[in-house]
């Protein structure tokens, strides 16, 4: 068997875009009519360039070769144009490809992926998922501001089996480097784990986000903030590339740190490790594939070290995460979005019961996706998957986070 064809549908969700703006959707066909899907999770250039990047991976490793062979292509992107380091946009390509030939395979043997990856662990995943509005009173952007609101939208999570619920009410994140969070930001996050830890009790977890935007000294102060509101973990409290600062923090405050949605390969999570971090989120449209995934689980695995897979994007990456989560003994919890559109682009193949996501057992991946669908829904804006805000920053704190994808200035 050997991949022939390469095919990318740049997908947008409907409004309010609880995923990003649009999704990367890679499908990749064999010499003998095996199809395989996988999802290239955002990167720093927009979709038509991300187009030429993922043909011109594809064409120059991996056409041609047989879709087992992983780490001899993963060796290929990696070491391309004498670098042999991380690079996020060429990984980004690679690790939907990379997802997508593990589907392929797992179809042709007839087996679910997580049995390819050293057998199931687990049969079923716990999940989690940000606050999104509930109630029609929620209304946006100042459900993201109201402490009120997040305690009820928590209540309904936990009353659908959910045990773990999270939130990022500190303010924007920006263009800048790390900084000390305003006092208002800080009394804002400390009423939201205050409110949300009243409203769920020990029935819930709280995971407290933050976008890598505090300076050390902010991240620290923040950390001690929250920390008697018991959140499972603080994450992403410094910019992604500053590992010395990581290592501070997660000295200083007693709160887990978790990092990893912005990392690429084994190489940057071995770093993540070394300077504390306790539970690991790594996209595997990004951070290199299942194979990469696997590997960074068992690296985890030998720190004591849990993971916890990020997902802002569809559900071809979600299947990917529950896979490697069924698949190590060293799974946390999986981050889920739970919307119309992600539960019929894969026609209903995977869904949350209780608050935790059944382990697939169908050849592949385990889910079927509706082409049609998402190209029904094409991209034709000009904003990125996600995009950083330019403003300075508001010492009232009157300016907060906006989630989902909200319309940018010009428009997309």
């Amino acid at each position: 068997m050997k991949l022939v064809d390469c095919d990318i549908l740049v997908t947008a969700p409907p409004a309010p875009g609880w995923g990003g703006r649009y999704w990367i959707l890679v499908k990749l066909t064999s010499d003998t009519g095996v199809t395989g899907w996988g999802e290239c999770y955002a990167s720093s250039v927009g979709p038509e360039a991300m187009r030429a990047v993922i043909t011109d991976v594809f064409a120059r490793h991996m056409a041609g070769e047989n879709p087992e062979n992983v780490e001899l292509m993963f060796r290929r992107a990696y070491s391309s144009g004498f670098t042999q380091r991380p690079d996020l946009t060429v990984m980004g390509a690679f690790s939907g490809l990379e997802i997508a030939c593990w589907d392929m395979v797992g179809k042709d043997r007839g087996r679910p992926v997580h049995a390819l990856l050293g057998g199931r662990v687990s049969h079923r995943i716990r999940a989690y998922s940000y606050l999104y509005p509930t109630r029609p009173h929620h209304g946006l952007p100042g459900f993201w501001a109201n402490p009120d609101q997040a305690a009820e939208a928590a209540e309904d999570m936990i009353a659908r089996g959910y045990t773990a619920v999270k939130f990022d009410p500190a303010g924007p994140y920006t263009i800048r480097s790390g900084h000390m969070p305003p006092m208002p930001d800080l009394a804002r996050s400390v009423a939201f784990c205050r409110r949300l830890r009243e409203a769920v009790g020990a029935r819930a977890d709280l995971l407290f986000g933050t976008h890598g935007q505090f300076s050390t000294g902010g991240a620290i102060r923040m950390g001690m903030a929250i920390e008697p509101f018991s959140p499972l973990w603080f994450e992403e409290p410094v910019p992604p590339d500053d590992f010395d600062s990581l290592a501070a923090v997660a000295r200083a405050v007693r709160t887990p740190v978790a990092v990893g949605e912005r990392l690429t390969t084994m190489a940057e999570f071995a770093q993540a490790l070394r300077a504390g971090a306790a539970i690991l989120q790594p996209a595997l449209g990004r951070a290199g594939g299942l194979w990469q995934g696997r590997k960074i689980a068992a690296l985890a695995e030998s720190h004591n070290a849990q993971m916890a897979p990020h997902l802002y994007a569809g559900p071809v990456e979600w299947a990917a995460n529950i896979h490697l989560c069924a698949a190590i003994p060293n799974a946390l919890i999986a981050e889920t979005i739970e919307t119309p559109f992600h539960d019929a682009l894969i026609r209903g193949s995977i869904r949350v019961e209780d608050g935790h996501i059944p382990v697939p057992e169908a050849p592949g991946l385990g889910i079927e996706v509706d082409e049609a669908l998402a190209r029904a829904h094409p991209f034709t804006g000009t904003g990125l998957h996600l995009q950083m805000q330019e403003a300075e920053l508001d010492l009232r704190g009157e300016t907060v986070f906006e989630g989902g994808a909200p319309p940018d200035r010009t428009g997309s």
